[in-house]
């Protein structure tokens, strides 16, 4: 028995993927009898059958199905080996790859990743962006090195990754100059359902964190008047300037409309009876880890004037603070280089780097 081999395998996942011999022998620049004669070895070697052919067509076997998933397994262990050895030269090469939900990944991470490369500059950081849950699954399928998102650790994913804060963001209800809160500047909780809204799609981190919140407040988000759906918070942005409604958004991306008054953000009081203090959605759920604790204290410290002062007149403004978490999957093998990195998103938490803006 020859047993199979590593070539093999990476010809089987190009068919696989492609459902194609020829168009796999172009993506590997081989002849299409090479990648014909590995797929009949196979076959003959364990006496399965891995495709079956229709006409001019194939179809995986189930057979198939079971060796593209440890097969992509093997080749993903072995490109970590890999990557991991040539880490050996004290960091002078080698390759980082990242995955981030969309407002961390254009608007905080763009930093951190300036101050990584000062320090190693030989190093190639191949950095993914999309919404936060596939950037969770792509982390727990071994597709990053680290993950960084705004939105919750899905259930079923928690057994498999390890997530921690290393920032924190605060989202933002914000109107364009055509909107009457503009001029109001403040709202009360029970005039949120009076206005049309902007909303992102669920996936999103964003969007699962507004709507979190809109639950503490007791709002469901039925009771909302949402007009348009975007993938993106830049479209909600555009939308919100031209005098579409309201949106909630990270301060992140509104800083510079905000100071240039194409767009203000609108306190939300929480004036409901018994209230005495701003709950966290995140403490309620989480055992916090010591830089986790350290992370949510900065927050909290941040807002205390604007929190003092409207206590002062018997009500609170009713906020939506959300951490970054950093993931990264429990059992994989995790190379020099994503532990340097790791290391320096933990220290910004330690440190006091991370900064809050304003209080909504």
């Amino acid at each position: 028995m020859a047993g199979m081999t590593l070539e093999q395998l990476k010809i089987f996942l190009a068919v696989a993927q492609n459902l194609h011999f020829t168009r796999a022998a172009e993506e590997l620049y081989i002849t299409q009898p090479a990648v014909s004669a590995a797929i009949h070895n196979l076959e003959q070697e364990y006496g399965v059958k891995l495709f079956h052919r229709i006409g001019r067509h194939i179809e995986i076997a189930e057979a198939g199905k079971l060796l593209q998933v440890e097969a992509q397994k093997i080749l993903d262990q072995v490109s970590l080996t890999e990557r991991g050895l040539r880490e050996l030269n004290n960091l002078q090469r080698g390759e980082l790859k990242l995955g981030s939900s969309l407002t961390i990944g254009n608007y905080w991470l763009p930093s951190k990743i300036s101050e990584f490369k000062s320090q190693y500059p030989g190093i190639q950081i191949d950095c993914t962006l999309a919404n936060a849950e596939t950037i969770c699954v792509g982390t727990a399928m071994g597709q990053f090195d680290l993950g960084l998102v705004e939105g919750d650790v899905k259930p079923a994913l928690q057994n498999t990754l390890d997530y921690e804060i290393v920032a924190s963001d605060r989202l933002q209800i914000v109107v364009g100059q055509k909107h009457p809160w503009f001029e109001w500047g403040e709202v009360d909780l029970s005039q949120l359902t009076q206005t049309p809204w902007v909303m992102r799609v669920r996936e999103s981190g964003t969007q699962q964190r507004f709507e979190e919140a809109l639950q503490n407040w007791g709002i469901n988000l039925s009771e909302l008047n949402v007009i348009l759906v975007f993938t993106s918070g830049e479209m909600a942005k555009a939308a919100i300037e031209n005098g579409v409604g309201a949106t909630g958004i990270s301060e992140l991306m509104v800083k510079k409309e905000i100071q240039l008054g194409t767009l203000r953000a609108i306190r939300v009081i929480d004036n409901r009876e018994g209230n005495g203090a701003i709950p966290s959605t995140v403490t309620e759920r989480l055992a916090l880890t010591s830089a986790e604790r350290l992370a949510l204290s900065a927050v909290e410290g941040s807002r205390g004037s604007e929190v003092e002062r409207s206590r002062s007149v018997g009500y609170t403004y009713a906020e939506i603070v959300r951490p970054f978490f950093k993931i990264k999957h429990r059992q994989r093998f995790q190379t020099a280089l994503s532990k340097v990195f790791e290391q320096m998103l933990i220290s910004s938490v330690l440190d006091g780097s991370h900064q809050h803006l304003s209080v909504i």
